[in-house]
């Protein structure tokens, strides 16, 4: 029997299988074989079990041992036929289910890589990676077992109802009247056990939710002396999830005993009319004899059939949820001028390298990191601004600080400037092209990002800051570690540059892995750096060693900070005071604070950041 996911059925079926017979046909030839197998096997099956009858009428009854020795090899042969084609596809179905498997998970994240940030805005990990798994999951079960049981199921049913009318038609309405309850029953039971299986997904989802985090707030818990009433509060989840467990499990027990006891009875009745018929003559015992093989058999597919379709449809919902994803429209790049690499002749007459912006016409304008906003308009929700006619410039070289109270627009700006999200009014230059022509691989290359929530991938510390230039030497790696000030504790770690990082680089402290996050992006070499926060988790002492090396990873490049500690950015070329969306002043540190405006406020702590 299949087992319950407890998921709901898909809303559109035909589309959900279409589209998954659309990946099923990249392996089609596979499948008809498949399907040829089964039908070999389900052919010997319900063959072999005619066969008893002349067994028994022409050489058993008759007596004649060499024909039935004959007939032993021939019925052996064609049962070892049968198990062999279902040994292979059972075999060839793995292989074919795994192949399908990898090619929707490959297209998944394929797609997945191309969704705009705004998608992931609006769904939780926890959701995205249940594609993935759960998902993904239940789709390659219902391959590898559901797809050709179904069949077989069919067929076998199928042909053991018309072998039953062959051999007497009168005695099959019997048989008939059994599976059409059997089929009632079943259907009744299956609807009753969903009911309360869906039940319990939910009860168990919400218990697992209040379990992870009362766990993860176990120190605010215990502070509070909460543990008595969270107590309370888990029992009564838990007594919920015990009823609806204990129902949906009770009614999906029931099933086979119930289907059992109904073929007994089945068996039972057309045995004993069977038997008064041949008493009477008007059966043979060969035909008595297979007919009942068939009564006794007939049960198993149809409890298989009714299962299986079942969990498809279940399976079916979980590929609509993939391909709905699938769907969903991918990052706008209508961007055609790319980043080339260009030779220079240095001072010293060595040739060098330089990187240009190339449009479609082979015209080459020299990458600066020269941007500028021009009355940009921006919201996430198209009737809430975030910023409203923003105007501002950075010229190559120049260091530009953002300060201002949260959801001032702070962090949008450097947002847009990756074109994470598309503006709704105004223009983005960069180097004097707007940014929406350039494509969105080249603009990301030519920036470099520090950001608040850093995030370190599984590999050595080497691997995490190479991340930023996949062509960095072992040698550039260190440089740019040195320069970020992480060099001296990366060396005091037992494997030094090779000590691996799991879970997001657990085993090393905030501050350390923001240090690793600033030489990733100082091995990258960009024109244009942005530091969203980017000291935000280190000391104060440690912050000092960093800003030497930041200096000269920014020297000769534009640079966009935003920070709440004020001491940061008092060497900025230019500071902008953003509040709600607009900025409400602009200047260097010494003219901000002559102005005596906001900057002064916050800056002498008559005003704080909220």
């Amino acid at each position: 029997m299949a087992r319950y996911t407890g998921y709901k059925r898909p809303k559109n079926t035909k589309k959900a299988l279409r589209e998954l017979f659309h990946y099923m046909g990249y392996h089609k030839w596979l499948l008809l074989l498949v399907a040829v197998l089964v039908f070999i096997s389900t052919g010997a099956n319900v063959a072999g079990t005619y066969l008893l009858k002349p067994v028994i009428n022409q050489f058993i009854l008759p007596g004649d041992i060499r024909g039935l020795i004959y007939a032993l090899i021939g019925m052996g042969i064609m049962y070892l036929c049968g198990a062999l084609s279902t040994f292979g596809y059972n075999r060839l179905m793995v292989k074919t289910s795994q192949k399908v498997v990898a090619d929707i998970r490959r297209d998944l994240f394929a797609h997945v890589q191309k969704l705009p940030l705004k998608y992931f805005d609006a769904h939780t990990h926890g959701e995205l990676m249940s594609r993935f798994t759960n998902d993904v999951d239940t789709v390659q079960e219902a391959l590898n077992n559901s797809f050709t049981m179904v069949i077989q199921s069919a067929l076998t049913l199928t042909g053991t109802v018309v072998m039953l009318l062959v051999l007497n038609v009168n005695m099959s309405l019997i048989v008939i009247v059994f599976l059409c309850i059997m089929f009632f029953f079943i259907k009744w039971n299956g609807r009753r056990s969903k009911e309360y299986y869906d039940r319990q997904q939910a009860f168990l989802a919400d218990i697992n939710g209040f379990v992870e985090e009362m766990a993860a707030g176990q120190k605010v818990e215990k502070v509070f002396n909460h543990e008595e009433e969270d107590m309370k509060v888990f029992r009564e989840k838990n007594e919920a999830l015990r009823r609806a467990s204990t129902k949906a499990l009770g009614y999906s027990g029931m099933m086979v005993p119930s289907i059992v006891s109904l073929s007994y009875a089945n068996y039972a009745v057309s045995a004993c009319a069977g038997g008064l018929l041949a008493i009477a003559g008007r059966m043979d015992l060969g035909s008595l004899a297979a007919y009942l093989v068939y009564v006794r058999q007939s049960a198993m597919p149809l409890n298989q059939f009714t299962q299986q379709v079942n969990f498809i449809l279940s399976a079916l919902a979980g590929a609509e949820r993939i391909f709905e994803m699938m769907h969903e429209e991918p990052e706008i790049d209508e961007g055609k001028v790319r980043l080339v690499r260009t030779e220079k002749t240095g001072e010293n007459g060595r040739i060098g390298y330089a990187y240009a912006w190339q449009d479609e016409e082979g015209k080459l304008t020299p990458l600066k990191g020269d941007v500028r906003f021009e009355n940009v308009t921006f919201g996430y929700v198209p009737d809430q601004k975030v910023l409203d006619g923003i105007s501002l410039y950075a010229k190559p070289g120049q260091k530009i600080a953002f300060v201002g109270s949260t959801g001032a627009g702070k962090t949008t700006i450097i947002n847009l400037i990756n074109r994470f999200y598309e503006i709704q009014g105004g223009r983005i230059l960069y180097d004097g092209i707007d940014i929406r022509d350039i494509r969105k691989e080249d603009l990301r290359r030519s920036l470099a990002m520090v950001i608040q929530d850093t995030h370190l991938f599984t590999g050595t510390i080497t691997d995490n800051i190479r991340y930023g230039n996949l062509s960095a030497t072992d040698e550039e790696v260190a440089e740019a570690a040195r320069l970020a000030n992480a060099d001296s504790f990366i060396r005091r770690l037992p494997d030094g540059y090779r000590t691996m990082l799991y879970s997001d680089g657990s085993n090393l402290s905030q501050g350390q892995r923001q240090l690793l996050a600033i030489a990733r992006a100082a091995v990258a070499h960009p024109p244009v750096l942005i530091l969203d926060e980017a000291t935000s988790s280190i000391d104060t002492r440690t912050e000092r060693l960093i800003e030497k090396g930041m200096d000269a990873i920014m020297e000769g490049r534009t640079v966009f900070v935003i920070a709440h500690r004020l001491s940061t950015v008092r060497n900025s070329k230019a500071i902008m005071v953003l509040e709600h969306g607009t900025i409400i002043e602009r200047g260097d540190h010494e003219e901000l604070l002559e102005q005596k405006g906001r900057y002064y406020q916050l800056y002498t702590g008559m005003y704080e950041l909220e």
